[in-house]
């Protein structure tokens, strides 16, 4: 699952927002119904505070990861998207197009984005014990490992949706792995 809105439009990476109301109201109506048996969260805030709220709130076990935190962004972060169109539109097409060979500047190394990620849902899928975990975490982390669970190309990255507050379920490892 996505974190909910923060009010803030720019690749956020690893700075630690906090939801907005907005966010928080996405986030309860999308797990209203649902059931799981734990919660991983990032620990970045705009996860982190949810997921303790609604473990409390059901009696869930919570454990904070912060390997499920969102990619670093480098000299993006915190740029509205709308200002990189305008200053850097060939690089920022370039990360769009293939993000393994044209990260933002300053960026984390994707190869290392991708490893700490699936070490992290490794390491959930081995504690599960066929239970329903659900993992609270990131955009960009979520259209990786749609990725790798899909077979797709990191190029697609950028194509797939991933709203705030909405659910991607994955089978974990990826089929093959």
């Amino acid at each position: 699952m996505r974190h909910g809105d923060t009010g803030r439009i720019s690749y956020r990476g690893q700075l630690d927002d906090a939801l907005s109301p907005m966010g928080w109201a996405q986030l309860r109506t999308a797990v209203a119904g649902r059931h799981w048996d734990a919660i991983v969260a990032s620990t970045l805030r705009r996860c982190a505070a949810f997921a303790t709220e609604l473990a409390v709130r059901r009696g869930l076990p919570l454990r904070l990861d912060a390997r499920l935190a969102e990619y670093h962004f480098g000299e993006w972060q915190g740029v509205p998207i709308e200002t990189l169109q305008t200053t850097s539109p060939d690089a920022l097409h370039a990360y769009w197009s293939d993000p393994v060979r044209f990260p933002p500047p300053g960026a984390e190394p994707f190869a290392a984005f991708r490893e700490r990620l699936s070490a992290a849902l490794d390491e959930i899928a081995a504690e599960s014990h066929g239970r329903r975990v659900l993992v609270l975490t990131h955009g960009a982390a979520i259209r990786l490992l749609r990725c790798l669970v899909e077979g797709r190309d990191f190029g697609e990255m950028a194509g797939i949706p991933v709203d705030h507050a909405s659910l991607h379920p994955l089978a974990w490892p990826p089929a093959g792995r």
